[in-house]
């Protein structure tokens, strides 16, 4: 293949401050991604327990592309069980929630345990016919060796992961100490509350959203509305923080003194004059759990970022469909303590997020128009040189150290 048209990625530099093009556009990588990162040695985010407060409630998603079910078993454990008819592959599962005593696949009706344990198998001892039993299973059949696939669960403070690999390592090895830090802050042990989702559907490669909440350099230049009250500039108070596999970050961030330029007066995006015309949008009240930082966004590799942004907490679910598409799940949330102005608080603040958010619809965009670039250079490569080109924790926000921290990661893994 012609250097115009390379099957490798082909790093300029030991290290990964310039990452090749052809990372985000290669159908052969994506799928040993799929397999290295979404079906073995990590744990994939599915859902809060709070969607499935019930016995026999369920929620459907995906780990990579494979489609799960995450459900409360009859005795309050949580389950996560494959889409997949033990038969003939059928995803047997359509709705997205629902309750159910067990699933039954339409195809052929077998059916199943809220565990995955095959309970019914439609003339598994034939019929008869003139005083003979014709057809049935073998007599060998056995229900116990036809059951769906069981992921291994973790759950911790209302959040559930989910595997394919029995031998994973302990939720909180995988996140370390640090970042499990930041997780127990978000989720301390109150009882979460539902309060809505947002779904969209974004044209660029899944890797380019865990890098964008990697990114503290573009908030404070493509997201105006930031910038200008405040909420996430450059100046602010702040630390990065990853794992000692430099595949999950924390970016944490003090508000300044909203309206007030400062540093940010640099900024060509910068608008002094913009004002709400509904200001209780920014009716931000301090909570006791942020114990200082106003925003804290954390990255879980590969499949979820938790967000903290003022008085809005939500998660959101990277779904990879292809080299070059992802669907994002946002589950907004709030605590079953809270009253109903800080309910109503969270709602609206929530606005500034999802596929219309006055911050989030930016960076769909943005990612879209990297993708189609990427798609027609696979020659080409990325920059993330600001800070240097080393990777470590830092207290300012004029790096790219954790984009650079996660590809090094990236490429341990993927042998590239």
């Amino acid at each position: 293949m012609s250097d115009m048209f390379p099957t490798e990625p082909r790093w300029e530099l030991p290290g990964t401050s310039r990452i090749p093009f052809l990372a985000y556009t290669s159908d052969e990588l994506y799928q040993r991604e799929l397999e290295r990162f979404f079906y073995k040695g990590h744990w994939c985010y599915v859902g809060l327990e709070a969607e499935i407060p019930n016995a026999g409630d369920f929620k459907r998603t995906v780990i990579g592309e494979r489609s799960v079910i995450m459900v409360r078993d009859a005795d309050g454990s949580v389950n996560v069980i494959e889409n997949v008819c033990a038969h003939r592959g059928m995803r047997f599962c359509r709705e997205r929630h629902g309750n159910r005593k067990d699933f039954v696949c339409p195809y052929h009706q077998w059916s199943y345990t809220l565990k995955g344990d095959l309970q019914g198998v439609p003339f598994r001892r034939g019929v008869k016919q003139e005083g003979k039993v014709m057809g049935g299973m073998p007599a060998d059949f056995d229900t116990k060796e036809h059951g769906l696939t069981k992921l291994k669960v973790a759950s911790r403070g209302g959040v559930v992961f989910a595997s394919f690999d029995p031998d994973v390592e302990s939720l909180e090895e995988f996140l370390g100490p640090d970042i499990l830090g930041y997780f127990d802050r978000l989720f301390n042990g109150r009882k979460l509350k539902i309060l809505g989702y947002n779904r969209q559907r974004i044209p660029g490669n899944w890797k380019l959203m865990q890098e964008n909440i990697k990114d503290p350099y573009h908030p404070g230049l493509l997201h105006t509305w930031f910038v200008t009250f405040g909420l996430w500039r450059a100046d602010n108070k702040s630390e990065l923080k990853m794992d000692d596999k430099h595949r999950h970050a924390a970016m944490i961030s003090t508000r300044g003194n909203a309206g007030k330029a400062g540093e940010a007066t640099q900024v060509s995006s910068f608008k002094e004059s913009m004002q709400l015309n509904d200001p209780s949008f920014l009716d931000i009240v301090p909570e006791p759990w942020w114990g200082g930082p106003t925003a804290v966004m954390t990255t879980i590799f590969p499949s979820v970022i938790l967000q903290q942004q003022v008085n809005s907490v939500s998660t959101r679910h990277i779904q990879p469909n292809g080299t070059g598409s992802f669907d994002f799940v946002w589950t907004h949330f709030g605590f079953d303590d809270d009253t109903e102005e800080m309910t109503q608080r969270r709602l609206r603040q929530a606005n500034l997020f999802g596929p219309a958010g006055f911050v989030s619809a930016d960076d769909g965009e943005v990612i879209e128009f990297s993708q189609q670039a990427f798609e027609s250079k696979p020659f080409h490569r990325t920059l993330a040189e600001l800070g240097g080109r080393e990777v470590g924790n830092t207290d300012h926000m004029v790096t790219e150290t954790l984009i650079r921290g996660m590809y090094r990661y990236w490429r341990e893994v993927m042998e590239a």
